[in-house]
C-alpha cells in the first residue's frame, strides 16, 4: 500500500507541475476551465495523497481528477501549443522525422 500511496503521489505532483508550466491563455483556446482551477484541484489532489494515504475516498477522488486532466486537458493544452519545451523551438515541415527532413530514402 505504501507503494501504491506513493505512486499516486508523484502521479498527482507530475500533474501539477505540468499545469503549472502552461499559459493561462492556452486554457481558454483550448476550451478548457480555467488555469487556477485546474491548480488548485490538482493541488488538492497532491495534498490529499500527501496527508492521507490510500485509505480513503478521498485520494481517489484525485486520482480521477488527475486523469482527467492528464487525459482530457494535457492533450489539447499541448495542441494549442501552450507547453513549453524544445518541441516547440521550431516548428518543421509535415515531411520531418526526428532526425531532420524525410526524402523518400533518396
Amino acid at each position: 500500500m505504501y507503494w501504491i500511496s506513493i505512486g499516486l503521489l508523484v502521479f498527482s505532483l507530475v500533474a501539477f507541475v505540468n499545469a503549472a508550466v502552461h499559459r493561462e491563455d492556452a486554457y481558454r483556446a483550448a476550451d478548457k476551465q480555467s488555469k487556477p482551477f485546474w491548480l488548485i484541484i490538482l493541488g488538492v489532489a497532491v495534498a490529499v495523497n500527501l496527508f492521507m494515504g490510500i485509505m480513503s475516498f478521498l485520494p481517489v477522488l484525485g486520482l480521477v481528477a488527475t486523469i482527467v486532466y492528464v487525459v482530457d486537458v494535457r492533450p489539447a493544452l499541448k495542441q494549442v501549443g501552450g507547453g513549453r519545451g524544445p518541441r516547440r523551438r521550431g516548428r518543421g515541415s509535415s515531411s520531418d522525422g526526428p532526425y531532420g527532413p524525410y526524402n523518400g530514402g533518396r
